[in-house]
């Protein structure tokens, strides 16, 4: 059986950074979006990301 490892998604406080390729943009914009969805529901603050 495998094991699960569960923990609290907290991006309160925290920086982040993102690389986004311009090959392929159709694709990556959607993955683009759907981080910083992730981030910003989970406390993260626009001025904390940086995409590049």
């Amino acid at each position: 059986m495998p094991q699960v490892v569960q923990g609290y998604l907290k991006a309160e406080g925290k920086r982040f950074g993102i690389v986004v390729s311009r090959f392929n943009e159709f694709i990556t914009n959607r993955l683009l979006e759907g981080a910083l969805d992730c981030l910003f529901r989970h406390g993260a603050q626009e001025e904390d990301v940086r995409v590049v």
